[in-house]
Order: structure tokens, then sequence, then C-alpha cells
């Protein structure tokens, strides 16, 4: 359900109501009075909102009329909360309904998890077990871990951002800047290129043809810039190839993602482009509109997309929230469940 003072509910009532046989046989981890709370705002005016069902299986979302919207609730019930507002309250229960969902995967209750939108500081004022998570991400990881029985360390992921247009892996996530400068190692840049190669290979039913951007300006200009690309990026993109994965680079980064844009003129040269830290990937996708951008997780057992976008405190409870990455999202998470085997 995402953090329920921002927009998850509102775009996840307007997802049902959108696209209805999309989401036969989904349902919602989440609260039912707050997503009948966002169904009263999403309803135009003079029109009935859409009904919310409260489910206690998941088979029962088989059984959900079309614009209807099924609701798991896994968790105490909410009470309502103001929109906008940062909440412990709401850190908590988005916290919980990713915990639940992510199980449920691990488990093959479901074939796949859509995340809507938490607030980072809500789910850290929500104190333990959340305050250790910067992320989505990062409490996935640590639930694959526990349910695999491995050390976190032993199960890396990589964040993917695509749309229609371009698809970018990062090789560090939610960090500093100084200490994403420090993630750029052999190691890391290799085991990127791994996940994206294995993860991409399922989708796409062929080797992707992976391109790596350099850390420096102009990747680094023969050590002028700077001599990650040589002492690192090029020493991973040679074992890269060793293994088994198509890969160039380290190309320019200011033009490669151009030339993976699958618009450009004469189609891409590359399927995915390795970013080397968390802005140099994400701004490209971004910038071609976050209404399509969908952020994947690789490397985990368990399918999970979320839309490309945050909470948006200054848009809930407004009811103008636009539904299409959460949209994107959950065909994206579709077409992957059925490329991944079960843990």
């Amino acid at each position: 359900m995402g953090d329920a003072a921002g927009i998850g509910p509102e775009i996840i009532v307007k997802a049902y109501r959108d696209a209805p046989e999309l989401l036969h046989g989904c349902f919602v981890a989440g609260d039912v009075q707050t997503l009948r709370r966002a169904a009263a705002v999403v309803a135009h005016s003079g029109q009935p909102a859409l009904p919310v069902a409260h489910i206690t299986s998941v088979s029962e979302a088989w059984q959900t009329p079309p614009r209807c919207v099924p609701v798991l609730q896994v968790a105490a019930p909410l009470a309502a909360l103001p929109w906008g507002q940062i909440s412990a309250q709401a850190g908590a229960f988005a916290g919980n309904c990713v915990l639940w969902a992510a199980n449920a995967a691990l488990r093959g209750e479901v074939s796949a998890l859509v995340t809507a939108p938490l607030h980072k500081e809500a789910l850290s004022a929500a104190g333990a077990p959340f305050d250790r998570f910067p992320g989505h991400t990062e409490m996935l990881q640590d639930c694959a871990a526990q349910f695999l029985g491995k050390p976190v360390v032993d199960v890396p992921v990589r964040m993917m951002l695509a749309n229609n247009e371009l698809r970018t892996v990062l090789v560090s996530i939610h960090v500093s800047l100084r200490e994403a400068l420090d993630a750029v190692t052999l190691d890391n840049v290799f085991q990127t290129l791994l996940i994206t190669h294995a993860a991409l290979t399922r989708l796409l039913g062929r080797a992707p043809r992976m391109a790596v951007a350099g850390l420096n300006p102009h990747a680094g200009e023969g050590g002028l810039f700077g001599r990650e690309e040589i002492e690192v990026i090029v020493p991973a993109i040679e074992a890269a190839r060793a293994a088994g994965c198509q890969v160039s680079g380290p190309w320019a980064p200011d033009t490669v993602f151009m030339r993976a844009r699958r618009a450009s003129a004469g189609g891409p040269e590359f399927d995915v482009v390795i970013a080397m830290y968390h802005d140099q990937g994400l701004i490209p996708v971004k910038y071609l509109g976050v209404e399509q951008g969908v952020n994947v997780t690789l490397g985990l057992p368990l399918v999970r997309t979320s839309p490309d976008h945050g909470t948006a405190f200054d848009l809930a409870g407004t009811g103008r929230a636009d539904p299409s990455s959460l949209i994107t999202a959950i065909k994206q998470a579709k077409e992957h469940s059925a490329t991944i085997a079960p843990p």
C-alpha cells in the first residue's frame, strides 16, 4: 500500500479503475479503511467511489469483480492520518506491508510484489526494525537473506530503473556521494554486471548488450581525469567478458545513455547502461518522464517492482496523482514473474 499519508493508496485505486484487466488477480496488502478513504478522494464528481472489498485470503483476489479493490488487512487497522505529513504510524504500517508481501512472495504464495511509495523519514520514525533500512530495497534484501539462511552480503541486489526508452542499473543505491565513490570497486562493478546479465537474459531470452558508464568526465580521458576506469572498471569488464557477458566500455557518461535510448535513430546500441552511482543513472531515466519509469530490484529470489516516484505529499489527498508509473510497474512485475524460478 505504501505510506498511508502519501499518494500510494490513490494511485492504487486509479490503477484498478483504469486497468481492470491488468489488475485481475491482484490485491492490496494494506489497510481497508485507508483504501476506502482513497477511493472517496478519487471518485469523480457525481460518481460513486470504487468499492473496496475486505478479503481474508489471497485466493479471494481472483473472485473480485473488475474495478473493485480487494484489500488484505495485513496489520491492525490504521487510524485515519493527515494527508501529506510524516507519521511514525504510517511508516510502521507501510513497513509491515512490505514485510508481509516479501515473505508471501518468498513462500510462493504470490507471484510478485509491486510496492507503492513509502516515506523514508516515516519509516525511520517508526523505529525498530524499520529504522535499520534506508528504503524498500534494503528491507527486501534482508527478508530474502533471512529466508535463505544467508548473511545479507551473500544476497547482493541492484536497482534497475527502466521505462519504454531506457534501462539503467546502479552499482550503488542509497548512500552519500562520498560513499558511492568508495563503492566503485572491482568486485562491486563485476557483481553488478553478473546480476544484470542474469536478470536480463531471463527477461530478453538472450544475453543483454551492456554498456558501462565511466565514473569520471569523459570516462577518465585515459587517466587524465582519474584512474578509476583504468584500475577498477576495465578489469571488471574484462572479468565479466571472461564469464560470458556481452559488455563494453567504460563509455563517457554524458553520451552513453543517449546511445542506449530505444527511441534513438537506428535503434539502441545497448540494452542497458551500468551506472556508477544513484544520480548518474536515475537522472537520464527520470528526465524522460517519471510517469513511465519503473524500479525493478535485481538479484532477489522474488520479483519486485515499484513506481519511479515518491510519496508526493504535496499531492496526497487531492485525487490528482498519476497512476501511470504504477500501472507500468504492475505490467513489468507480470513480465518478470514469468522468468524467475521459485526460491
